[in-house]
């Protein structure tokens, strides 16, 4: 019902920049949480960022203050900006939709992000 399609992956130098994106598409509701999940290899999948269709927006503690999440409501897109890029930030990065209201999950394929040291 929901499909998401992530961009923006890829080879950086530490200190270095990326921004990814992700492109939402069919019954899309107004009120929903959009957010960015990373899961390296050996570890659980874990929080990046969060925006609510209010603009509220969570940040784990690790990339505060370096990644800033924001959203396009009328594109149906949200963003991710990763700057001062560490070798601890490599992992495969999920795009996440919940719909509010009715708790359903949606989720992309990934896209690979490697910080080279």
């Amino acid at each position: 019902q929901v499909q998401l399609v992530e961009s923006g992956g890829g080879l950086v130098q530490a200190g270095g920049s990326l921004r990814l994106s992700c492109a939402a598409s069919g019954s899309i509701f107004s009120i929903n949480v959009m957010g960015w999940y990373r899961q390296a290899p050996g570890k659980q999948r874990e929080l990046v960022a969060t925006i609510t269709s209010d603009g509220r927006i969570n940040y784990a503690d690790s990339v505060k203050g370096r990644f800033t999440i924001s959203r396009d409501n009328a594109k149906n897109t949200v963003y991710l900006q990763m700057n001062s890029l560490k070798p601890e930030d490599t992992a495969a990065y999920y795009c996440n939709l919940r719909r509010r209201r009715s708790g359903e999950d949606y989720w992309g394929q990934g896209t690979q992000v490697t910080v080279s040291s």
